[in-house]
């Protein structure tokens, strides 16, 4: 074997380990796409599971040998289509309300079969590569007998002549003879040839036999030219490597020509062999070159993925729309192929880990949320409890107080889910309406007094100001009169009684300051004029009032006692002490004005709840 052809052989070897690496890499990732690697044909279209299911139990229970490639395919697109079918289902639960939380994995059968039949594939791919290492291991040892027998004819040079079919039949049996190991193959080839080369020197052949036989291996080999020429048209380019390397071993099992065309013939095989090498090289530094595309694409969406996740979600509907996105960051990582193999598993496993985190808060935080909901509807249920006993009650001011009440502290509770909410709002929105809308009824009447009154307390407004125009005697008696005429009128629209209010005290204190009537009076007035709208904020509020009223009255009665006993102590014999007794007497005919006062008070709302 010349140096051309120990240089062609070492390549071919360093191209097939280039690419038993990156097959190896893409054996260990996940499943998804599989590199082509023997067939140019197309490969079947699989719509079902169970198409694919059918083809996996004729590899395993069938005679055919298992193809690596094949088995990858029927992997790939089984799990492509279970995972549609899995994500179809959870939308579909979705869609019709379903919880996301609560969602569960029904286990699959056709996955329980596959995986089986897929077990029985490794073991029959198992035993059958260890059947392929046993027949390699023979046909070296079958190999390493035939170099033995032609270096014994080589020691024997005067039998050459004689040993020459013996020697062409060793040459066809090794031509029989396939694979052997491949860590033995060259050393096993380059001892072969020569040998071979070493019997054709000592062999004494007629010129026209030499000749005839070095014409069939230049035709032979002119041929195998031929054929690796035409494999620079095959689109496949890890087919055209494949047998181009079949297309080596026939080369070199092909006996010698002569020897002033052993060069060139070498040269065309090797030009030739050249271009699909180039090719095939070319082929997996672009595979290279797209997996490291590939990482730096699945690093960008692992970065988006983490940020989303470190987002704060305030509420359901930051939680819901940032799983949107996760979830179309995950499509798109589906559209991306494989990663370099020391960073495949890396890379997915940083996404998934970002991934399943967002996940678990969001699944820990809506467990919490229902919990909530369910504590939220307990309240609201109680509030329509309440609201639907008042609903019959025709105590219109101080029911109405307590469902308004009862309508603030519904406001206050939290969410619950919004079908249930809407139904619950309906049931307690109703109760209410029941019985404001009895009250409306029932007011209708109540308003038309109301504008009654409002023009009777108009009336009596415009007599005391024609009265303040008056002088005489009876002024006083007369001013009086029209006042409790006033106080006797009942309720004026809410909407007039701040303004008439004013309009009235406004033209009573001039009355009262001309009459001279003391300002205790004038307060005493004011009061009772404005009990009736004390007792509009509430069933208790008269006596929450008539009580403040007794705190006061009794403190007040606690001063005057402590003035009067402190009287006792003082000395008059000074002009000092006549000063500081007059003060004192002064404050505590304040303080007793004051009692007397909050005694009448107290009177006028005793009065107002004997009229209830």
């Amino acid at each position: 074997m010349d140096s051309q052809e120990k240089a062609l052989v070492e390549e071919q070897v360093a191209e097939q380990n280039v690419e038993q690496n990156v097959v190896e890499n893409n054996e260990n990732a996940e499943v998804a796409e599989t590199v082509e690697v023997t067939e140019a044909a197309e490969r079947k279209q699989y719509d079902t599971k169970k198409e694919v299911l059918e083809r996996v139990r004729e590899i395993a229970h069938g005679e055919e040998a298992p193809q690596k490639d094949e088995v990858d395919y029927l992997k790939t697109v089984f799990y492509k289509l279970h995972i549609a079918e899995r994500e179809a289902a959870l939308k579909e639960y979705i869609d019709g309300g379903g919880d996301p939380e609560q969602y569960q994995i029904t286990p699959d059968p056709d996955e329980e079969a596959f995986k089986a039949e897929m077990g029985i594939i490794k073991e029959k791919r198992q035993k059958l590569f260890r059947e392929q290492e046993q027949e390699k291991q023979d046909n070296l040892e079958k190999k390493l007998a035939i170099i033995e027998k032609i270096k014994t004819m080589i020691t024997s040079p005067e039998e050459a002549n004689k040993s020459y079919k013996d020697f062409k039949a060793l040459q066809d049996e090794w031509k029989e003879i396939k694979n052997v190991p491949a860590e033995r193959a060259n050393e096993l080839w380059r001892n072969y040839q020569l040998y071979v080369e070493q019997f054709y020197d000592l062999l004494k052949l007629n010129s026209e036999a030499r000749e005839y036989d070095f014409k069939k291996n230049l035709e032979a080999k002119t041929k195998l030219c031929e054929a690796a020429e035409k494999l620079a048209e095959e689109q496949d380019v890890i087919s055209a490597f494949h047998q181009l390397q079949k297309l080596h071993q026939e080369y070199r099992e092909t006996g010698p020509v002569a020897r002033e065309l052993r060069e060139e013939i070498w040269n065309r095989f090797k030009a030739a062999s050249t271009v699909i090498n180039k090719r095939h090289q070319q082929h997996f530094e672009d595979l290279r070159a797209k997996e490291e595309d590939n990482l730096a694409k699945k690093t960008a969406l692992c970065e988006k993925v983490e940020a989303i996740a470190a987002e704060e979600n305030k509420g359901s509907g930051d939680w819901e729309r940032h799983t949107k996105e996760i979830i179309e960051l995950q499509t798109e990582w589906k559209t991306i192929g494989f990663a370099p193999q020391k960073m495949n598993v890396k890379i997915f496993e940083r996404f998934r880990a970002a991934c399943d985190d967002f996940f678990g808060r969001k699944a820990e935080h809506f467990r919490g949320l229902k919990d909530t909901f369910k504590e939220n509807a307990d309240k609201k249920r109680a509030l329509i409890e309440k609201a639907k006993a008042l609903q019959d009650s025709t105590d219109w001011k101080s029911t109405g107080d307590k469902l308004i009440n009862l309508q603030k502290e519904w406001k206050t509770i939290g969410m619950v889910p919004k079908k249930l909410g809407d139904q619950l709002w309906e049931e307690f929105l109703g109760a209410c309406n029941k019985f404001f809308e009895a009250r409306n009824a029932a007011g209708a009447n109540t308003r038309s007094d109301e504008r009654e009154n409002l023009e009777k307390k108009r009336s009596i407004i415009e007599q005391l100001k024609a009265a303040a125009e008056e002088a005489g005697e009876g002024l006083q008696e007369k001013v009086q009169q029209l006042v409790e005429q006033y106080q006797g009128i009942g309720h004026v629209p809410f909407k007039e009684k701040d303004k008439l209010y004013e309009e009235y005290h406004a033209v009573l204190d001039k009355l009262y300051k001309e009459l001279n009537i003391s300002v205790a009076k004038r307060r005493l007035s004011k009061f009772k004029d404005t009990i009736k709208q004390v007792a509009e904020r509430g069933e208790n509020a008269l006596d929450n009032e008539r009580a403040r009223l007794m705190r006061q009255y009794e403190q007040l009665k606690q001063e005057v006692q402590t003035y009067e006993n402190n009287l006792g102590f003082l000395n008059a014999s000074s002009k000092k002490g006549n000063s500081l007794i007059d003060e004192m007497n002064r404050k505590v005919q304040k303080l007793k004005d004051e009692v007397q006062l909050v005694r009448e008070k107290i009177k006028a709302i005793d009065a107002e709840n004997r009229e209830k």
